[in-house]
């Protein structure tokens, strides 16, 4: 290997820790527990609607999070369209388990209100 080659690896080397240890958004948590509406009190219901409302927040801020993260990382990358693709994922993975957790708990919301 020639100095040119060394030098070339260790760039590319640093650019990929670089790459790695650059992701700063952090994966939405879910809410813990949906009370059920059957049995739970009005205030447990508050408490998960604003719990819902700060995880939509959350998910909201990760896909938000995610472009700034792409715009960074793939300025003048040749893999660009392949750090959008995963980005995307990532994205699609979070809004689908919030879709998934809200259609739960819109369920105990529904039960919550038919107790009368």
């Amino acid at each position: 290997m020639n100095s040119m080659q060394i030098k070339l690896a260790a760039v590319m080397a640093c650019a990929a820790l670089s790459f790695q240890a650059h992701a700063d958004c952090a994966y939405p948590k879910a809410p813990a527990a949906i009370p059920n509406g059957s049995t739970a009190s009005e205030q447990e219901m508050v408490g998960a609607m604003q719990a819902f409302k700060a995880y939509d927040a959350d998910v909201n801020a990760y896909g938000t999070c995610l472009e700034e993260e792409t715009k960074q990382k793939a300025a003048g990358t040749a893999q660009l369209m392949q750090l959008k693709t995963m980005q995307t994922k990532k994205l699609n993975a979070a809004v689908a388990e919030l879709q998934v957790k809200a259609k739960e708990f819109n369920a105990q919301v529904k039960a919550y209100k038919s107790r009368g």
